[in-house]
């Protein structure tokens, strides 16, 4: 009887994690899942210990990256990348030996994943020396892309046993809190909420679109649409007010330049 093909997920999400599995059971029923890793050093030592035949790699993950992690895996499973940036973005997972998934993972594109995978799995193993060419060159695309790629459009952020996805548009602000971010945001109806994400305030910066997102205080981002108005203080501070809040976050001199023009 022919063996089954297997599979690892990797992500620091465990909502992520999970969700990926059920799809994929729906998906590929055949296909069984033999390892969860929580990062990308788990991802490699759970590779090396069961040998799946395919790894799904989240991008961004705690002390070892997904890509990382596929330069240590190397020759042997078949490499899908789950991302959060969009298709603009992706142009570096664009490889022979390789397929991306965007986040959130649809249930069609996972089927079109699938198919490839089974198509792949079918075909000789791209050599050693291909696949590390090519994983040299996704990385040094991925790090020169960072700042050209299209900005963040939601934020993912687990409130309990609930799994939010926060469009970036509603959010007021951001809040750097120790090894945390702090996310406040305005949903329907001026609902307000907020949520901790391991993700730090420096990491989104840079994903945000710098034409609505302004950091004004090292531990503060804020969006522009969101502000009122903005107070002069002593010693070359200011105050933010916004629409809507009680909350004013601070303006440190660094930052000041920002709103010169006030």
């Amino acid at each position: 009887m022919k063996r089954a093909p297997t599979a690892l997920i990797a992500d620091d999400e465990p909502l992520l994690r999970d969700a990926l599995a059920r799809l994929l059971a729906q998906a590929w029923p055949e296909l069984q899942v033999v390892a969860m890793a929580r990062n990308g050093r788990e991802a490699v030592e759970h590779c090396e210990a069961q040998q799946p035949d395919i790894c799904f790699l989240d991008v961004h993950m705690p002390g070892l990256s997904g890509i990382e992690a596929a330069q240590r895996i190397g020759r042997g499973p078949l490499l899908v990348f789950v991302t959060a940036y969009d298709q603009y973005a992706l142009r570096a997972f664009e490889q022979g030996a390789l397929d991306y998934l965007v986040k959130p993972v649809e249930p069609e594109r996972l089927a079109d994943t699938v198919q490839r995978l089974k198509e792949r799995l079918q075909a000789p193993a791209p050599d050693a020396a291909t696949l590390l060419a090519q994983l040299q060159e996704l990385t040094a695309r991925m790090q020169g892309e960072g700042r050209t790629a299209a900005p963040l459009r939601w934020i993912r952020a687990s409130v309990g046993q609930t799994l939010r996805l926060i469009p970036v548009d509603e959010i007021d602000y951001l809040k750097s809190d120790e090894k945390y971010t702090l996310v406040v945001w305005r949903g329907d109806g001026d609902k307000t909420g907020e949520a901790l994400i391991r993700t730090p305030l420096k990491e989104l910066m840079a994903q945000l679109d710098p034409e609505q997102f302004a950091q004004v205080h090292r531990s503060v981002v804020v969006n522009l649409r969101a502000i009122s108005h903005v107070q002069r203080g002593l010693n070359e501070t200011a105050d933010i007010h916004l629409k809507g809040r009680d909350e004013v976050l601070p303006v440190s001199r660094s930052y000041l330049h920002l709103f010169r023009q006030m």
